[in-house]
């Protein structure tokens, strides 16, 4: 073990390639780009599959005490899409958990929803297990004929099979609808087909915005790839439900492309991290930018901050939110001034829709082709992380 095993790729994001639909095929080999293609279709299946279960048991003993959403990664992050889209006037608790096993407090009035994409996440099959000793409903989501499976049907209790079509990152929606829809029959959501139709039709349309032929200029998810190479990006979200999708970003940019990421709540940004932009990668470095110098002069330069603001401009008028829209809003624009006046570029992405659940796909959609751009135009798989693996033949050892 030199350090360097299966490192490979460019330095320096080459940009020709990300207009070469014809390299695609040879540098994902593994077809992220595809998979990445497919979030509507997940999200018809998965409520397809959900309807098939019977998510009717869940109803026998009225409303939880609190709802527990254990799993790891993209599985995890489950949690927090049904937390956010629920909203501060859901009746319950909802708490997203992972790690093994559930927290000391859970019991027979509480509900466990356990998610892995694999159906065998040491964190899924834990909890499922002490939800299963504990009398706590249970319903698992995960691949069909999986370690999850048999212990859901061991307790009797609800399975949501998601087939393993992709790789759990690119996931997320299959993850997801059934965690929501499992959480609408307790009462805890109001997600209605019409809203699950308008998502897909969403994520549809975000895909073809980025399909591989649509050139850079055209097409937002190489513009935003092509933006941030080079850079350490910043990505925060001006409201609960874009700073989910502003982690999702973070977790596709390390997974994909390998990026090291700021992710966060632009109001939790403003107690401090705000001040990464007067730092040595922000108005430090930029204020001794030649604006004239072209580019091949430029690639010896200190590596630059790149600010993505997602911004929610949402429908919570009728909502008891923590903060009242304007307040988010006014913030999202001192930080975008606060990073025009020091030289920091900054990537703008605007919510969309009727529903929380189809703004919170109109801010993913773009930002994960991005990543998964971005690692293509660096020479990176974005399938094929050795890291990883390496980390787990160490850790079974």
């Amino acid at each position: 073990m030199d350090g360097s095993a299966g490192v490979s790729g460019r330095r320096v994001a080459d940009e020709s390639v990300l207009d070469d639909p014809d390299t695609f095929a040879e540098q994902d080999p593994g077809g992220m780009l595809r998979f990445t293609a497919s979030a509507g279709a997940q999200v018809r299946e998965s409520a397809s599959l959900a309807a098939e279960a019977n998510l009717s048991l869940l109803e026998d003993d009225g409303r939880p005490r609190a709802v527990v959403i254990a799993g790891i990664g993209t599985a995890g992050r489950t949690g927090d899409v049904l937390a956010t889209v629920a909203g501060p006037r859901c009746p319950v608790p909802v708490i997203p958990h992972r790690s093994a096993g559930v927290p000391g407090w859970v019991g027979a009035a509480d509900v466990v929803i356990a998610v892995s994409a694999s159906g065998r996440s040491p964190e899924a099959l834990g909890a499922a297990e002490a939800a299963h000793r504990r009398g706590a409903r249970l319903v698992a989501v995960g691949a069909p004929d999986s370690q999850l499976q048999s212990v859901a049907e061991r307790a009797r209790a609800p399975f949501i099979p998601v087939p393993r079509r992709a790789p759990a990152r690119a996931s997320l929606w299959a993850l997801t609808v059934p965690v929501l829809l499992a959480a609408r029959t307790l009462g805890l959501v109001k997600v209605n087909e019409a809203d699950l139709a308008e998502t897909a039709a969403r994520l549809d349309a975000d895909a073809d915005r980025c399909r591989p032929t649509a050139e850079s200029f055209v097409n937002p998810a190489k513009s935003l790839a092509l933006g941030l190479a080079g850079s350490i990006p910043i990505v925060w979200g001006s409201s609960p439900l874009a700073t989910v999708a502003a982690r999702r970003f973070g977790d596709t940019l390390s997974a994909n492309a390998r990026y090291p990421v700021v992710t966060g709540a632009l109001g939790e940004a403003g107690r401090g991290r705000v001040g990464l932009l007067d730092g040595v990668f922000g108005g430090l470095v930029e204020s001794a930018r030649d604006i004239f110098a072209d580019r091949d002069e430029a690639e010896g330069d200190p590596t630059r901050l790149r600010l993505v603001l997602l911004r929610d401009g949402g429908l919570n008028a009728e909502d008891d939110t923590d903060e009242p829209l304007a307040v988010e809003e006014r913030r999202a624009e001192a930080v975008q001034t606060l990073a025009e006046r020091r030289g920091v570029r900054c990537d703008v992405v605007t919510a969309e829709g009727g529903s929380a659940l189809e703004r919170l796909a109109s801010l993913v959609a773009v930002p994960d082709f991005a990543s998964v751009y971005l690692a293509l135009a660096h020479g990176l798989d974005p399938m094929a992380v050795p890291a990883i693996t390496e980390m787990k033949e160490l850790s079974n050892q």
